[in-house]
């Protein structure tokens, strides 16, 4: 079965997504306490790993692991979300901004520099329901169970059955990915996290079958893209 890859929900979302709205000359007016206050509610956001984030032109991806840089707060992500300088936003209508993107991998994962970066994020993972808190980030090795979170088929879980592969997808080929048992459907964004416990192991780029069917699911190990933008998991 030709494996597909996960970005491509973005067209989709594209016909869902509603453009924020100008603001009117009555908003506009406010008070300056007032504006000052929502400039600091919109400002501090930040969302836990597996959680859907949107850029413009309907891009959707998924949250991966928070990570620190120094005294700085990012975020990894992927897909269509991985373009330097792109804008990224919590909302599908684009009106909070968590962070903008400052580096891209090879592979297409990016790192995003939150908005106030100094305000510190929930180093967790959202496990529908709950949170799983991620403290370290280790090597994927085969037999290894994993769960991967995400805003479309939620939290699953299963083994890995191979590492250092080399994937052809439709957008691009792909090289030293880790193939599990964790099945995934259409609409699955590329970021997801992989984890095992308290571990960080990867971040997702790709899958084939459905979830009813039976089918396998490909992420990036997470430790080179950790060396790559000199970040750590908290």
């Amino acid at each position: 079965m030709r494996s597909r890859i996960l970005m491509t929900a973005a067209a989709v979302i594209a016909l869902l997504a509603v453009p924020a709205t100008t603001a009117t000359a009555s908003t506009t007016t406010a008070s300056t306490t007032t504006a000052s206050t929502v400039s600091r509610a919109t400002a501090a956001p930040g969302g836990e790993g597996g959680r859907p984030v949107f850029a413009g032109g309907g891009v959707r991806c998924t949250l991966g692991f928070n990570v620190r840089k120094g005294g700085d707060h990012h975020f990894l992500t992927a897909g269509g979300c991985a373009k330097t300088g792109l804008k990224i936003y919590g909302d599908p209508a684009l009106t909070i901004e968590l962070g903008t993107v400052v580096a891209v991998t090879a592979n297409a994962v990016a790192l995003v520099r939150y908005v106030e970066p100094q305000v510190e994020r929930p180093g967790s993972v959202h496990t529908h329901p709950g949170s799983q808190d991620i403290t370290a980030a280790d090597v994927p090795a085969v037999g290894r169970r994993v769960c991967r979170s995400g805003p479309i088929t939620g939290m699953r879980c299963g083994s890995v059955t191979a590492v250092g592969l080399t994937v052809n997808f439709p957008e691009g080929t792909m090289t030293g990915l880790a193939r599990t048992t964790i099945c995934a459907e259409p609409g699955d964004t590329a970021g997801a996290p992989y984890f095992s416990g308290s571990l960080a192991v990867g971040l997702g780029v790709g899958g084939s079958g459905t979830c009813g069917s039976g089918g396998t699911s490909y992420f990036q190990p997470v430790g080179e893209v950790l060396s790559a933008f000199g970040v750590s998991v908290y």
